[in-house]
Order: structure tokens, then C-alpha cells, then sequence
């Protein structure tokens, strides 16, 4: 791997997963092995491999082959389906697909006949996670298993290529999802991001940590890839579960993890009990992002875990661009931080001129230790986001006096009700306030007055009895009359990502279809 730390190297580092366990040293081995295969392939620099992987020991292997030619590494969403996952095979150029058996009959007859599929075959503690049955795990007849084609050749002889980042997709929450082509790390870069992932992250040599969310996702994606770079322990978690990680956090005296409010949430619903006997003194970095947070949620966790919780806010196409500390946090509640070392800040109004201190706009952001990028065969999609050198992914929000971003909602998620602009990410906030409710979304549906007006679908808890006029009533408490939503849904199991993403355009879109308008 480009640049790997000697810490690596060490064969007490490794990587864990259920029973089983690999040092690293094999697994970069195994990469480097996979690498000349891929170039019998006929795989060179630029070119794209797919992985269609839960968290195993092959997604590293891919990842580091792959990058040892200088090819992007494409992880692929595990719940896409055919249309999905060939949709992305596609737009990639993708020349191979290394895939876990239980995953392919979902995506049966969406593999190009171009693209070569390397089998992996589903190991006991993915299986039992996700309940998958014998027959599933299995490398299919006539198949090509991964461990065999790794195997069959000798490791590449040749220095690595520069260390670039994988190919990873955006969420397509607006459309066909975009790949995320960064150009090579040089060295530099290299030495700036690391010393970032180990302020942000706790990611530093003999770090020892859990790789809880899906490596599709950019931040576990990051978070793992930057693990093995500096070397330590990996404990790659299956499924996530709630007592389940408290556990490996005191069975692997855990010093850093990553986690995403949804998790927070799950894992403070444990009864006391249960979350007093577990030893979490080990950790030393606890870092959240990719969703908003509830401030009482955060306290509670701080209370819980100690002062050791990091908050951040970035995205696949700028990376970490603020962070806060837990007592920045605390002395600046509700914020996601200010910049890190390199990283440049600036809000715009809709006519593209910049707001003072306090004021409500778009984000624009960059972080000048990240190589450039652009969206792969959609140049002029990257173009479109671009304001004096600054990228905006559609937030909305302002800094403090203090330099503090706060976040108000994403653009797009904005509504507009009689001129006015509500931000429903505020209205969400005091929702989760309210005893009873789980979780919630808050969005804009047609007004034949007011042009859009507010709907909230709300998740309870078990057993809590809800009603709207009650939701409302609370909500009058702490909001003006106008954030209050007109209409209250109640809903099990809202739509959402593994990141903790509510897809709110599938809440949407049933009140919009309606009315033949567009969202």
C-alpha cells in the first residue's frame, strides 16, 4: 500500500472479524498478489474495480490491489439491486467485480458481460448476521472465487502507484448517483491528511478500533483504509448492534471509533444496567458525523462515554472540513465545529456574495491538503458547484463569532411557505425532544395557498401512543406558529441509510405524485 506506515508492517498488527483473524502483513500480501492479477486483467492506471463487499478481509485486499496499479477502487452499496449496481458498473468502466456470494442473486443479470466477477465466498459471522443460509455462502458452481484467483499469482514487483482514494459514490439522493474521481495523493498530501486523521479521528500507529458502518460509506471507508495505513488492531463488526459494541470496546481496550447519531441513539436506549458494566476507559477519540446530531442526544453521550467525543462535518467531495472537540462543543452547543489546519470556509447568498458573521447561507468550503476531483463523465455536474475556487454540497448554515459553523438544513430541503423560508432540520431538533418519539423527518409537500407547506412523519417508540395534535402542541412550545406542521404522519421503520440519512425524497414523493408536481 502507497505509503504505508512501518507500523504496519508489524505482524502483531491485524485485522479481526468474528473468529477469524489476518495480519495485516497477509492481507497486504494478498493485495499485492490480487494487484498482478487485476493487471492480467488488463487493468491499468485510471481504470475502476468494483467491490460489492459487507466489512472482510477482501475489501482491503480489493481496495490495496487496486491502488498498487493506480486504479480507483469502487465500492458498491451492498442493498443495491440489479438496476443499481449495474447502473454503477457501468458509469465506473469497472473491468472486475469482486462480490460476496450472498450478494449476487440480488444483482443477478446487472453484471456487464465486460466485467469479470470474483466470487467471495460469505464467512460464518456475516452469515449469522444477516441470516443467510449455507447454500447463499457458497462460491458458486462455475464461478471464480476470490481466494483462488489471489493465489494464482505471485505478488506485483513493482513500487506502488501514488495513493489515491477510492472511487466512491455520492448517495444519488436527487437523481443517478455521481463517482467521486479524486486525482493521486502526492506525498505531501499524503503527510497532511494522515496527521488530520489522527486529530479528527484518533487514527494514529497502535490504534485499536471497530469499523461499525459499511465501508461504502465514505467515512468508514476512510476510517478503515487510514487504520491499516498507520497500523494497529481492526475489529470489523458485522452488523451493528448496540451491546455488542460496548463489549468490543472492553474486550479490545478500543481507542478510537466512529459512530453516527442513529447509533448514539440505540445505544443510550439501553437500560442502565446494561450500559454501567461495560469498561469504556479506553477510549480516546469518538467521532460522529454524517447526520445531524440532537444536542441532548450529544450531552448524554459525553456524559456516558467522558469528554472524548469528537463531532465533524465534511462530505465525500471536500472531506473533514470543521471538527469540535467535546468542550468546544459544549461552550458552543449545536455546532459542528470550526476549520481544520488548511481548510477555508466562506457563506454565500443566492447571488453569490458573501455573508458577515451570523448570517443565514450556502456553505462553501475547501480543505487544500485534498487533491482535486471532479464528478467521473459529468465534468460540468462538478463545474456547477464551484464559487471562487470554494465547493458547496447544498448546506445551509452560519458561523458564529467564534468561527463555529452551525448547520440550518440542506438547501434543497428548505421550505418556502408564503415567502417565507423554514428550516425543517430546526423543527426536527425540538421533535426529537419530545418523549415518544424515536425519529422524524420534516419536509415541504404541495400548499394550494401558500405554495409549500410543512409534513412531519414521525417514528415512535415502542409502545408510546402519539397524536398529531399532541406532537403539535409540544412543538408550539418552542416554535413560531408558522414552523409548526400541518400535517403529522406516523410511520415504522422510516427509509434511511446505514450512515443514519433518512431518505426524505421517499417521504416526499407520495404527497408530490399527487399533484403531478416535481420535487
Amino acid at each position: 500500500m502507497a505509503g504505508l506506515d512501518s507500523a504496519a508492517q508489524d505482524t502483531a498488527n491485524v485485522v479481526i472479524s468474528g473468529a477469524r483473524r489476518r495480519p495485516i502483513a497477509d492481507i497486504l500480501q494478498r493485495a499485492a498478489r490480487a494487484a498482478t492479477g487485476f493487471h492480467k486483467l488488463g487493468v491499468k492506471e485510471g481504470d475502476a474495480i468494483a467491490l460489492m463487499l459487507r466489512n472482510d478481509f477482501p475489501f482491503f485486499e480489493g481496495t490495496v490491489g487496486a491502488g498498487t496499479l493506480g486504479a480507483f477502487a469502487v465500492p458498491i452499496n451492498w442493498h443495491f439491486h440489479k438496476e443499481e449496481a449495474e447502473y454503477i458498473l457501468r458509469d465506473s468502466g469497472s473491468k472486475a467485480l469482486v462480490v460476496h456470494a450472498d450478494l449476487l442473486p440480488q444483482i443477478e443479470g446487472g453484471i456487464p458481460e465486460s466485467v469479470r466477477v470474483l466470487v467471495v465466498e460469505t464467512p460464518p459471522e456475516i452469515q449469522s448476521a444477516y441470516g443467510v443460509s449455507d447454500a447463499h455462502c457458497r462460491v458458486p458452481a462455475g464461478m471464480e472465487a476470490w481466494d483462488g484467483f489471489v493465489q494464482d499469482y505471485a505478488p506485483w514487483p513493482d513500487p506502488p502507484k501514488q495513493f489515491r482514494s477510492a472511487m466512491l459514490y455520492t448517495s444519488g439522493t436527487t437523481g443517478h448517483p455521481k463517482g467521486v474521481r479524486r486525482q493521486p495523493m502526492t506525498p505531501e498530501q499524503v503527510v497532511e491528511i494522515t496527521q488530520r486523521a489522527h486529530e479528527v479521528f484518533g487514527i494514529h500507529p497502535g490504534l485499536r478500533t471497530i469499523i461499525t458502518g459499511p465501508m461504502y460509506h465514505a467515512t468508514p471507508n476512510f476510517f478503515g483504509l487510514y487504520s491499516l495505513r498507520v497500523g494497529g488492531t481492526i475489529v470489523l463488526q458485522p452488523r451493528f448492534d448496540s451491546e455488542e459494541t460496548l463489549a468490543l470496546i472492553e474486550k479490545h481496550r478500543v481507542t478510537a471509533v466512529h459512530l453516527v447519531p442513529t447509533m448514539f441513539v440505540r445505544m443510550l436506549k439501553l437500560p442502565a444496567a446494561t450500559r454501567e458494566k461495560y469498561d469504556l476507559s479506553s477510549l480516546e477519540n469518538v467521532s460522529h458525523g454524517a447526520a445531524p446530531c440532537p444536542p441532548e442526544v450529544k450531552r448524554a453521550m459525553i456524559d456516558w462515554f467522558g469528554p472524548v467525543i469528537t463531532e465533524y462535518y465534511g462530505s465525500t467531495e471536500s472531506g473533514v472540513i470543521v471538527a469540535a472537540s467535546s468542550t468546544e462543543w459544549l461552550a458552543h452547543p449545536g455546532s459542528v465545529g470550526k476549520p481544520v489546519q488548511g481548510a477555508e470556509l466562506a457563506i454565500y447568498d443566492d447571488d453569490g456574495n458573501p455573508l458577515p458573521t451570523g448570517e443565514v447561507g450556502e456553505i462553501f468550503v475547501r480543505l487544500a491538503a485534498y487533491p482535486e476531483f471532479t464528478y467521473y463523465g459529468k465534468d460540468e455536474k462538478r463545474r456547477e458547484i464551484e464559487r471562487n475556487g470554494l465547493i458547496t454540497c447544498g448546506d445551509v448554515g452560519y458561523v458564529d463569532e467564534d468561527g463555529f459553523l452551525y448547520l440550518c438544513d440542506r438547501k434543497k430541503d428548505m421550505v418556502i411557505s408564503g415567502g417565507v423560508n423554514i428550516y425543517p432540520a430546526e423543527i426536527e431538533a425540538v421533535l426529537h425532544g419530545v418523549p415518544g418519539v424515536h425519529d422524524c423527518a420534516v419536509f415541504g409537500i404541495p400548499d394550494e395557498e401558500f405554495g409549500e407547506s410543512l409534513a412531519a412523519v414521525i417514528e415512535p417508540e415502542s409502545g408510546a401512543r402519539l397524536t398529531a395534535t399532541g406532537i403539535q402542541e409540544a412543538l408550539r412550545e418552542h416554535l413560531a406558529g408558522y414552523k409548526i406542521p400541518k400535517r403529522i404522519d406516523f410511520q415504522t421503520d422510516l427509509p434511511r441509510e446505514d450512515s443514519g440519512k433518512i431518505f426524505k425524497r421517499k417521504l416526499r414523493e407520495p404527497y408530490w405524485q399527487q399533484t403531478g408536481r416535481q420535487i
